[in-house]
């Protein structure tokens, strides 16, 4: 397996100190199942090349526990993902980290770099290829390498000749290809267990939990396994997101419908001007995580009855590592909606996202006083289903609810009363919008209403 690195940064040998490994030797390392070579087939000023070539010895690899001969004889000991990977974290280990003793500025700043990798195993072709690395800032090119033209059905592999290009620190480029050379190919040499995910996790800081496919590239990396794989995605800060686990949204829609709503209830607070905010019923802290990027909110309080969901929100939110200047932002607080709690007055704004319908309709009048009688903030931003927006969920039985929690489901016409209502008795006035794809007949899968007080 050969991976080589380029640049033209001037001076470009500048390469080798980036990755401590001198320009004019060629070196070997052994690795698990053979040996890593390191040699620069090129380096001038204006041009270097590193070539790193893992030689991977088939016998030695399942010495031992070769049970069967299709364990010598198979593709998997020459173009294993997880191979080179291995070779990468052990020949350039201190280069991933982003230390350079010798030349500390330049670790630290972008430099133009091209890597080819010449038979990249990617089950998912060269498509999955630029899903995985094209949002990291990377231009991909690259074609199949075909088997054999001459037979029918062989002309092309699961093998592409990719080469990336971009301007990346060095260490955040090693980095990416650790996770995602593995990802691409879908399996491993070894056996994935704890360590996995805690590796994962390590090459991923900075930029995993923001990659528009970190799902599928922490479900790759770690084959599958469900146990490691809600690990990692916990400690990613990834929700779940359980209120639509069984009806995907609408094909057409460019996010997934809790990315729309989040955006929505973001937007309205900032058009409140809100800097103080309530995020009632936080649950697992999928909308706290959103707030706490905005610096415009001075205070954030998340509230759940729930002690279990309030723990892995604080787990998520990763409140333990927070600088004292972020932490003291955040306050999460164990209560429950129907009790009115004057502590909570003085807000610019409550959001209950997907709350009301997890109660008895008969108990919305308590939460109602407690949340517009008593708390009082100047801002409210109510999001639920849609119930006529269930039709189009192919996969949702007739006659049912999207969550097995849900105690009711409204129509637009019934949100509508219930707003105006709520609006009318409180002195606030309201305005509804729809949250994702409109349908011409049944409308968006979510309806938001925005009440703001109305002035004494």
């Amino acid at each position: 397996m050969l991976l080589t690195i380029s640049t033209t940064h001037r001076p470009a040998t500048d390469l080798g100190f980036l990755l401590h490994k001198h320009p004019e030797r060629a070196q070997s390392f052994p690795i698990s199942a053979g040996t890593a070579h390191v040699f620069y087939p090129r380096a001038t000023e204006d041009a270097c090349t590193v070539a790193l070539l893992a030689e991977i010895d088939p016998i030695a690899l399942v010495r031992g526990g070769a049970t069967t001969l299709t364990q010598y004889v198979n593709d998997r000991p020459y173009a294993a993902g997880s191979q080179l990977a291995v070779a990468l974290r052990t020949v350039f280990t201190t280069a991933m980290t982003g230390r350079c003793d010798a030349r500390p500025e330049l670790a630290q700043q972008p430099i133009p770099l091209s890597i080819r990798v010449p038979s990249l195993c990617s089950r998912g072709g060269i498509e999955l290829v630029r899903r995985f690395f094209e949002p990291l800032g990377w231009q991909v090119d690259g074609e199949p390498v075909p088997l054999d033209a001459e037979i029918p059905g062989w002309a092309e592999s699961r093998y592409v000749d990719v080469t990336l290009t971009g301007e990346l620190r060095l260490a955040d480029a090693l980095r990416q290809l650790y996770v995602l050379l593995p990802a691409l190919d879908g399996t491993k040499h070894y056996w994935v267990g704890q360590d996995e995910a805690d590796k994962l996790l390590r090459a991923g800081d900075g930029w995993l939990a923001a990659h528009p496919e970190r799902e599928a590239i922490t479900k790759r990396y770690l084959e599958h396994r469900r146990t490691y794989v809600n690990y990692a995605l916990e400690r990613l800060g990834i929700d779940d997101e359980p209120e639509e686990p069984r009806v995907t949204e609408a094909p057409e829609q460019p996010e997934s419908l809790a990315k729309q709503r989040q955006g929505s209830v973001l937007a309205a607070l900032r058009a409140a001007g809100a800097q103080r905010v309530l995020d009632l019923g936080c649950g697992g802290g999928a909308l706290l995580r959103v707030l706490m990027q905005e610096p415009s909110f001075t205070e954030i309080v998340g509230l759940d009855v729930s002690a279990k969901a309030l723990d892995l929100a604080e787990r998520r939110l990763k409140l333990d590592r927070l600088p004292d200047r972020q932490k003291d932002r955040i306050r999460l607080r164990q209560s429950s909606l129907t009790y009115a709690d004057p502590s909570l007055t003085g807000y610019d704004a409550a959001v209950l996202m997907e709350v009301i319908e997890h109660l008895d309709e008969e108990r919305l009048p308590a939460l109602e006083h407690a949340v517009f009688g008593v708390a009082r903030p100047r801002a409210v931003i109510v999001t639920t289903p849609n119930s006529e927006y269930n039709v189009r969920f192919e996969t949702l039985p007739a006659n049912t609810f999207r969550h097995s929690d849900h105690r009711f489901e409204w129509t637009r016409e019934q949100f509508g009363r219930w707003a105006d209502g709520v609006a009318e008795r409180h002195g606030y006035t309201v305005r509804r919008l729809p949250v994702g794809a409109e349908d011409p007949e049944v409308g968006a899968p979510t309806q938001l209403a925005v009440f703001t007080e109305v002035a004494a």
